[in-house]
């Protein structure tokens, strides 16, 4: 049956006309017929433009308090996991922003937990990996955000502010870093890699932690590099200034939009057995090249 799909300007709608019927959907994501609404996975220009927009301006709100920053502005989560005032402000200031944009869809927040409207979207939201950096007046850390539809990422968006980097990947059309097309490297031995790591197990005062894949790793290595956000540690993956990525006891926010990222710069992500069920059972980021090599340092 022949179909046509137009875009009408002055109504901001796309229309599908198979046969006699049409078919039309808003830009949000939404088909309409009949007044029926029905659920479609199409990612558009307008979320990945508007996710853009709106991670940007929330570094800009990082960048304006990071200076401004007291002891008294941080809290703890135990010993030695922190969170500022700005933590709060940044994730209250996007998911208000989605709100009004996309009022029936979830968002799932590190400092407010996740909403329940069953949408089939969901917003996922880390609004400062890096907290410590943050704190301590570095500039490795990251606001980190991805999109959900039926539980499968369809755009994300990973913004360093204070580097200026935005990198950001939309579903089947590649990862961007500043509009640039990026990829992951093709180095194929250890030797002549550089890879990221991180301490979370740490801080968690883990008993089983990373230091015995640390020791393990590091001296096949051509050098190790510690930046402290897994989300911008996901991004330099994904654009080749790292070969690979590995850490543990990380949460769902901490790695949604750098997991989509690298995997649209044509990278793979795994757990430490090599399946997928991450971050609960670590998580290795590589290119394809090298991914079974560091894996054989986790059994």
């Amino acid at each position: 049956m022949p179909q046509i799909i137009a875009y009408r300007k002055e109504r901001n709608e796309y229309c599908k006309h198979i046969g006699n019927e049409v078919f039309a959907f808003e830009k949000t994501g939404l088909i309409c017929h009949n007044s029926k609404i029905l659920n479609f996975n199409k990612s558009d220009d307008t979320l990945i433009l508007f996710l853009k927009d709106l991670i940007k301006q929330a570094g800009a709100i990082c960048i304006k308090e990071q200076s401004l920053l007291k002891p008294a502005d941080v809290k703890f989560k135990n010993k030695k996991d922190l969170v500022t005032i700005t933590d709060k402000r940044v994730e209250d200031f996007i998911v208000k922003k989605i709100r009004t944009k996309y009022p029936s869809h979830d968002v799932l927040g590190e400092e407010t937990g996740k909403t329940n409207f069953s949408s089939d979207y969901l917003w996922i939201i880390d609004p400062i990996d890096g907290t410590t950096s943050f704190f301590h007046q570095q500039p490795f850390y990251s606001v980190s955000i991805a999109v959900q539809y039926k539980d499968q990422t369809i755009c994300g968006a990973v913004y360093a502010p204070r580097l200026d980097e935005l990198f950001y990947a939309d579903k089947d059309k590649g990862a961007f870093l500043n509009d640039n097309p990026i990829y992951v490297s093709k180095t194929d031995r250890l030797i002549n890699c550089v890879m990221a790591t991180g301490f979370a197990c740490l801080r968690a005062n883990l008993e089983k932690n990373n230091l015995e894949y640390f020791n393990r790793i590091v001296p096949q290595l051509r050098d190790i590099r510690r930046y402290g956000s897994a989300a911008i540690d996901l991004c330099y993956v994904a654009c080749g200034r790292l070969d690979g990525f590995w850490e543990m006891n990380l949460n769902v926010y901490d790695i949604a939009a750098g997991v989509f990222i690298v995997e649209q710069a044509g990278g793979k992500i795994c757990d430490f057995k090599g399946e997928f069920n991450f971050p609960e059972q670590g998580i290795v980021a590589t290119n394809k090249y090298i991914q079974n090599k560091l894996l054989e340092n986790f059994k």
